[in-house]
């Protein structure tokens, strides 16, 4: 099993990347959120890589973290999705997006993605709810340097955050907007959950 990939990036196509490693032409297929952030070819990345076995092809799917290809994996757990498919739903929307997406229940979001559905979109949600959590997408995954929470636009303590998004929800705003909203707030660990409202409807005041 081909657990990353390291070397010089040679090619990029629609989605498609070719890193040579050990002088070998590795062909990867990547979201558009990876040809994005890619550098330019002559230089070295690092691709985090998931190895698909077909009847009569065998092909990388590549991301640039070990979460997003994780991301990955969960919808091809999904019944009706394959590769292509969750690559075609990641080119969409950036993990992140879809990890919001899943949270707060937004089958129109993932839908936008080619060939896939609102039934569709709604299957993810239910499949993969419980594996993505509110306090989860809002806790220290997101934080930037180790040992320093509080960063800003991170959450560090998920519970409150979580109760700050219940509150939002409870005065009328929808999940989608409660979420985006906490997590634009410069988190200490001494916020409570009410200082995180108030933080972040002072945000939602100026949209």
């Amino acid at each position: 099993m081909i657990s990353y990939v390291r070397g010089t990036l040679t090619e990029k196509e629609k989605d498609r990347i070719v890193v040579e490693a050990g002088q070998v032409g590795i062909g990867i297929f990547v979201p558009l959120s990876v040809l994005e952030a890619l550098p330019g070819l002559g230089e070295e990345v690092k691709i985090y890589t998931s190895l698909q076995v077909r009847e009569d092809d065998l092909s990388l799917y590549g991301f640039l973290s070990r979460p997003d290809l994780e991301m990955f994996k969960r919808l091809l757990g999904v019944n009706g999705i394959g590769p292509r498919g969750a690559l075609a739903i990641l080119s969409t929307l950036r993990p992140d997006d879809l990890r919001l997406a899943i949270v707060t229940g937004d089958a129109k979001a993932i839908a936008r993605a080619p060939g896939v559905g609102v039934k569709t979109a709604q299957r993810i949600i239910l499949d993969l709810k419980d594996s993505v959590s509110a306090e989860d997408f809002l806790s220290v995954a997101g934080a930037g340097k180790e040992g320093s929470p509080g960063a800003p636009g991170t959450v560090s303590s998920g519970t409150a955050a979580a109760e700050a998004v219940e509150a939002l929800v409870a005065l009328g705003y929808t999940n989608l907007e409660a979420v985006k909203a906490v997590k634009k707030v410069p988190v200490t660990e001494e916020m409570d959950a009410e200082a995180i409202l108030r933080a972040a409807l002072s945000s939602l005041s100026f949209l």
